[in-house]
């Protein structure tokens, strides 16, 4: 249990730095256009923060950390939050530099595809635990 609050603590920390990033970054570079830096702070705290506050309470009234596959489920969940996350932040920096990677999109959408797996997963593991 105290895994997922360290981790939900770290996420909270990491989503605070990316909003402060954010606004260091496009101030210096003098840029004002559109960035998806704009939505990094927010999906940190979403999908990293108050998701494993979640997921601690989950815990809590349902001991869903002590399911078997909960370790692997944990490992997968947050690869996907890390690889978004990192290819938002490559994203916005090319962005704001006026360049592109062509299969960025691909690793962003990798990502999403893990951590839809992973939520899928975690309901599963809830349904285990509630019967």
């Amino acid at each position: 249990m105290k895994k997922l609050y360290y981790t939900s603590f770290f996420y909270a920390v990491l989503g605070l730095i990316a909003g402060i990033f954010y606004r260091e970054v496009t101030k210096y570079s003098d840029f004002s256009g559109p960035t998806v830096l704009v939505a990094l702070h927010t999906h940190i705290l979403m999908l990293g923060f108050f998701f494993f506050l979640i997921v601690l309470i989950l815990g809590k009234l349902f001991q869903i950390h002590e399911a078997k596959s909960f370790g692997a489920w944990y490992i997968v969940y947050n690869i996907g939050v890390l690889i978004t996350i990192g290819a938002m932040t490559t994203r916005g920096m090319l962005q704001i530099n006026g360049q592109d990677i062509s299969y960025l999109p691909h690793i962003a959408g990798l990502g999403h595809a893990i951590l839809g797996a992973g939520f899928i997963w975690l309901l599963i593991l809830l349904g285990k635990r509630i019967k």
